[in-house]
């Protein structure tokens, strides 16, 4: 099991990303495609969002023990809790593989 905190903090990353995500595209944007004046602008203003807005500081966590290694996108657990559903036929549609 994780440090409840360190669940915490990655339920603050992503609120965190979601509330800047519209505004980083927008000055992302502007530094990208606009002239140098307003792109060093928008890159002064994009260096004063907080860091953790940023989408890559995001880590993937097992949404029931919070372990953050081993995930599994699809389902979004770890692979230790999917075996563990799958072979308790909790999952619908897995089952396991023999030949």
């Amino acid at each position: 099991m994780a440090k409840e905190s360190m669940k915490a903090r990655e339920v603050n990353r992503a609120k965190l990303v979601a509330r800047y995500a519209a505004k980083r595209a927008a000055l992302k944007e502007i530094v990208r495609t606009g002239d140098p004046a307003d792109a060093y602008e928008a890159a002064q203003k994009l260096q004063a969002i907080p860091k953790n807005a940023n989408p890559i500081r995001l880590h993937n966590r097992c949404k029931l023990t919070g372990r953050p290694r081993g995930f599994i996108r699809q389902f979004g657990i770890s692979r230790i809790q999917f075996r563990e559903m799958a072979s308790n036929g909790l999952i619908p549609g897995v089952k396991k593989a023999s030949w």
